[in-house]
């Protein structure tokens, strides 16, 4: 029995985690203004207007982020943590901390989105410089709205940019720093370290 469990959980994990990866980066797309009419941006906007259609009739866009895609990210998150617990044998007795672990959860998929979307634009910069395949443009556009603001403090050295080596020390501060220091004081690694 235990071990129906614990697959069906991997089930839901990993189904459920691409399914909150595609919806955030829903959000992301518009938050950077990427190109909505590369194909990989149209898959995204496919898959998630179908839950995103009613909330966009509830919730608002405000000051141009889209903040329906990030509450539909933030309830995917809740759900794939309530039934995994449930599904591992333990309760749900505090609705409200399972919505803070979920906020801490969706925040540290943001930066994450971001830190390997600034490993694949560093690779790709080597081998495929100046290609225009949609998922490298696409990368390019999430990472510009990043590196730009580095740029114009640290200009590039002979050619070499180091705007992404300080992306990625900013990063992982803030992943150290606060995600980190968050989910500790919420007991989020305990609690889920219990169910998983």
């Amino acid at each position: 029995m235990i071990g129906l469990n614990t697959a069906a959980v991997y089930i839901l994990q990993t189904i459920g985690s691409l399914y909150l990866l595609v919806v955030l980066l829903r959000f992301i797309l518009q938050l950077v203004r990427a190109d909505f009419y590369n194909p990989l941006c149209q898959f995204i906007v496919r898959a998630t207007q179908p839950l995103l259609k009613p909330l966009r009739r509830i919730i608002p866009s405000l000051a141009g982020l889209d903040l329906s895609s990030l509450v539909l990210a933030i309830l995917v998150q809740l759900v794939l943590m309530a039934l995994t617990l449930m599904l591992m044998g333990y309760g749900l007795d505090n609705p409200g901390l399972l919505l803070v672990w979920s906020v801490i959860g969706v925040t540290a998929l943001f930066l994450k989105v971001f830190f390997f979307a600034l490993i694949i634009s560093v690779i790709l910069s080597w081998v495929a410089q100046g290609s225009h395949n949609p998922a490298v443009e696409l990368v390019n556009q999430i990472c510009e709205p990043l590196l730009a603001p580095i740029r114009r403090i640290l200009p590039s050295m002979g050619g070499l940019d180091l705007s992404p080596i300080v992306a990625f020390l900013v990063l992982n501060l803030i992943d150290m720093l606060v995600i980190r220091n968050l989910a500790m004081m919420s007991g989020m690694y305990r609690g889920l370290s219990l169910a998983v």
